[in-house]
């Protein structure tokens, strides 16, 4: 497929650039998406979460009443868990979340993932720009130019640029990342997807095309 290259004035450049059928035209696959999403978030959860169980409370170990007489049930511990303040029963312990997913299940779900994109006509490749220096109002104006000022904006640069990255870091609705750092869970989570001119070539070279 054939996509206009713009520039940051949202103009036509006259340009086209070639996106190749064997990433964006093939037929998604919604179960590599869900595998792949999962991991993404299972591996960014610290798993830390910890409550203390009866033997680790602090608290006399004396038995709280007699056995029998009482009229209530037996109670023999002041942290037991029926008890305010007692250790809880069953909680959460320290634990990985992290789960192994074979690259060419992540390799189909992210080809996945463009195609949906590339079907809803989500995508722009622009030309290849830079700001002399961070500004904000810049990059507000880029979108602005380009008409996605009220959508969740993915763009996709070929190497690392600090002053892009720094213009649009305080932007709600905005990531920048390079193609390195592409994953399934960024471009399904953005309405549209930016791509630079000269980040289409490593993009074809990742999945070996």
């Amino acid at each position: 497929m054939e996509l206009a290259i713009v520039n940051i004035t949202g103009k036509d450049t006259g340009k086209k650039v070639t996106l190749n059928d064997s990433i964006f035209k093939i037929e998604p696959n919604d179960h590599a998406i869900y595998l792949d999403v999962k991991q993404y978030l299972a591996n960014k959860r610290q798993g830390t979460h910890k409550s203390k169980e009866r033997a680790e409370i602090a608290g006399s170990t004396r038995k709280i009443k007699r056995q029998k007489g009482t009229g209530t049930a037996r109670a023999g511990s002041i942290k037991s868990p029926v008890f305010r303040g007692g250790g809880r029963v069953f909680g959460p312990k320290p634990r990985d979340y992290s789960f192994k997913l074979n690259k060419k299940v992540k390799q189909l779900a992210r080809k996945s993932a463009l195609a949906y994109k590339a079907n809803n006509d989500n995508i722009k490749v622009l030309e290849e720009f830079n700001f002399e220096v961070p500004k904000t109002q810049e990059f507000i104006q880029l979108r602005n130019n380009l008409e996605v000022a009220d959508k969740k904006m993915l763009l996709v640069l070929s190497e690392q640029n600090k002053n892009i990255y720094l213009s649009s870091r305080n932007l709600q609705d905005v990531k920048v990342v390079t193609i390195s750092e592409l994953t399934t869970y960024d471009i399904m989570n953005a309405t549209v997807l930016l791509f630079v001119e000269n980040s289409i070539e490593p993009l074809h070279k990742m999945f070996r095309i």
